[in-house]
């Protein structure tokens, strides 16, 4: 039987295990992927195992997120991460020079490799035929230091792409059209590969769109074949002779199926505060909005700029109108100058900002208090924005632009009768301007040696944690409902994230999103430990790993969920925090706030089996979870993270 593209790039790169779904596997890694929010910790995590130099093909460091600089901490950890780069052998893309995945598809992206980065859109990559993975930072650490990256065999879930894309219908509706049939966890377990003749009308770029999404749907990763669609985008960057041809063999197959009609796609939006939210333009149009935003890792490309600036060309943007754009690397910013583009949207209104991720992750450009904001953004999570009571919806380019000329949202297509105008059919440059000016390279090893990290006052030492005691008696502190995101765990913006390097502090937003309270209540039980409980798809969306040190540093010692998100679920296990699993409603029901949970005799029952009995002590009742920990994991759990397993394992080499 022939493999698929996803089989086939596991299969090249399998360290361990049987490519059976559900199955632990161990890959090889060839390339890391690191950015400024989560790259600091991963850093810090890098020099706490002292090993003193990466030993990928390739690791690259990008400053994306953290741009504003209104005081001395930003620019303290850009200087440290530079500082790391040329220590440990890392490239590093400078502040301004783009945001990390368009960046690396230009550069260092290469059909049939394998690349894990501390960023859950890492997957976008998989637009070249690669196999790309999000994943916590420590886990990244762990590539840059050789070792293989663990996971469970996923499903390979193939769609099947036939017809054509109608005029005024992008590659963002394509993925929103998947959001729509199967929601935020429809993709959990698996890879989605995506083939057949529809891929002709799609560029790599515009692939990059449906992957760098595929992490709204919950999977572990995108794939798409490498065909003459990659060697034209590598040949365009300068670098036709790292394409290899990479496609599934005829007799391929796939564990689920699926099929779009590309001919039969219309505009679709999400509306707040879910990227699943997702319907037609047309249900909602009409509504008065304050911005319209282009940009972001999810729509990156060339063409997805051009075609705004041709739309809003010659014409202005309604008044009440916020029309924001990110250019995504500063290449593409000195292509939409060439070609004029840039001039178009700024005689149009449009406010540019430099090249970076900036209110995608909140970081600038937060929306009025309850105005609507169109956006071309991966994700709509509440308060995501930097305003607490936002209302974003997602959109393409095309949406964006033909919104922000009349003030409410517009189905694109209107625009043929409201301006006579013709559907502006933006490509790729073919003689692409190509910037590698604010990518520095790392010096020698030889070189490397004897230099020191620049650490300034916030850039703080990982702390260390203690083991899982034998004997836990712990306050449930939090009850959640469903699919609760890292942002609502450990929240974004200009506010917090610049506190990325110094976990003490950074804790004390921890939940601020859905009680300002928890902090507080944290520390009168800090020693001690807590648990939370949650429901199903708990931690979903970013990899930030915060969302787990953090919560460990105020004591969480369990949390009981109904389903777990794959890379928190990794990340808890990463840093000693036992993850368990209701078996039915009546224990997660049974639960409230407020009660004690007692857990005895636990370090024998999580190494003896998989069923863990918990007694809720003021309702005089005992349930039993279950924990799905593989011995690597159990091994970290036990001894309190992951750092101080390879701590022992290199103190006994």
């Amino acid at each position: 039987m022939g493999l698929n593209v996803a089989q086939k790039l596991i299969q090249s790169h399998l360290d361990e295990g049987e490519m059976e779904p559900g199955e632990e596997i161990s890959l090889e890694m060839d390339q890391t992927l690191t950015q400024d929010a989560t790259g600091t910790m991963v850093m810090l995590e890098f020099e706490a195992m002292g090993i003193p130099r990466v030993k990928t093909e390739v690791s690259a460091q990008y400053v994306d997120h953290n741009l504003i600089q209104s005081d001395f901490k930003n620019p303290d950890d850009h200087l440290f991460l530079r500082s790391a780069c040329k220590k440990f052998g890392v490239w590093y893309s400078r502040p301004g020079n783009g945001v990390s995945h368009p960046v690396h598809q230009e550069r260092f992206g290469v059909p049939g490799k394998t690349l894990i980065g501390s960023d859950s859109h890492t997957p976008a990559a998989g637009a070249l035929g690669m196999l790309a993975i999000g994943a916590g930072g420590l886990d990244v650490a762990m590539a840059m230091a050789g070792k293989p990256y663990t996971l469970r065999m996923p499903e390979v879930w193939g769609v099947k792409l036939t017809g054509e894309l109608p005029d005024w219908v992008s590659a963002k509706d394509v993925i929103l059209t998947m959001l729509e049939r199967h929601d935020v966890d429809g993709g959990v377990g698996r890879i989605i590969e995506y083939y057949g003749p529809g891929l002709d009308d799609l560029s790599c770029m515009d692939r990059h769109v449906i992957a760098n999404m595929g992490t709204e749907l919950g999977a572990t990763s995108t794939v798409f074949p490498s065909d003459a669609s990659v060697r034209t985008f590598l040949r365009r960057q300068g670098r036709e002779d790292d394409f290899r041809a990479l496609e599934a063999d005829e007799d391929a197959t796939y564990d689920v199926h699926e099929e779009i009609n590309l001919s039969e796609l219309e505009p679709k939006i999400a509306k707040p505060s879910s990227p699943g939210n997702v319907v037609p333009v047309r249900e909602v149009e009409g509504q008065e909005i304050y911005q319209s935003y282009v940009g972001s890792s999810a729509n990156p490309g060339f063409r997805d700029f051009a075609s705004a600036a041709e739309i809003v060309d010659g014409k202005q943007v309604h008044d009440r109108v916020s029309f924001d754009v990110n250019p995504t690397s500063r290449q593409i910013l000195e292509n939409l100058m060439d070609s004029g583009h840039l001039q178009m949207l700024t005689r149009a209104g449009a406010r540019i900002h430099q090249a970076g991720c900036n209110g995608c992750i909140g970081m600038g450009q937060a929306p009025a208090t309850g105005q609507i904001s169109l956006r071309t953004v991966p994700r709509n999570f509440p308060g995501r924005s930097g305003t607490k009571e936002d209302a974003v919806y997602l959109v393409s380019p095309e949406t964006a632009a033909a919104s922000a000329l009349t003030g409410k949202i517009t189905d694109p297509r209107d625009l043929e009768d409201l301006f006579g105008m013709t559907y502006p059919d933006a490509q790729e440059r073919d003689d692409v301007t190509v910037n590698t000016d604010q990518l520095v390279e790392p010096p020698s090893a030889d070189e490397a040696q004897g230099l020191e990290l620049e650490k300034g006052p916030n850039v703080v030492s990982l702390p260390e944690f203690s083991p899982l005691p034998d004997e836990l008696t712990l306050p449930v502190l939090l009850k959640l409902g469903d699919d609760i995101s890292t942002d609502e765990i450990m929240p974004a913006g200009s506010r917090i994230l610049p506190y990325r390097s110094n976990i003490p502090k950074i804790s004390e937003f921890v939940f601020e999103q859905v009680d300002e309270s928890f902090f507080d209540r944290s520390q009168e039980v800090r020693e001690t430990g807590h648990a939370i409980v949650a429901g199903t798809n708990y931690g979903q969306g970013s990899s930030r790993e915060h969302a787990a040190i953090a919560p460990r540093w105020l004591g969480t010692r369990v949390k009981l969920a109904k389903s777990f998100a794959r890379i928190h679920r990794q990340n808890l296990a990463n840093f000693g925090i036992l993850p368990l699993t209701f078996t039915g409603d009546g224990a997660y029901d049974g639960i409230e706030q407020g009660d004690t949970l007692q857990l005895t005799n636990l370090r024998e029952q999580i190494q003896n089996g998989h069923e863990v009995e918990v007694t809720n002590v003021d309702k005089d009742e005992t349930y039993v979870l279950e924990h799905d920990l593989t011995e690597r994991e159990l091994q970290m759990v036990l001894e309190g993270s992951q750092i101080s397993v390879v701590k022992n394992e290199f103190a006994t080499a």
